[in-house]
């Protein structure tokens, strides 16, 4: 790993720092979790984001 330390900070490289975002992101997709349905309105959003965010990718 290419990290460097830089007075009180730690320099990561961008596969690392990618790593961390995905595993916090995972994480707060787990603990926020929706306990109701969404309204059908809501949920033709989240599916049109995610059509989008994987044209993207």
């Amino acid at each position: 790993m290419d990290s460097r330390i830089n007075g009180d900070f730690v320099q990561l490289d961008h596969k690392t720092c990618q790593y961390i975002c995905d595993a916090v992101g995972e994480r707060l997709q787990q603990s926020m979790r929706p306990e109701t349905e969404l309204s059908p309105r809501l949920q033709e959003l989240m599916d049109e984001l995610r059509r989008h965010d994987d044209e993207l990718h």
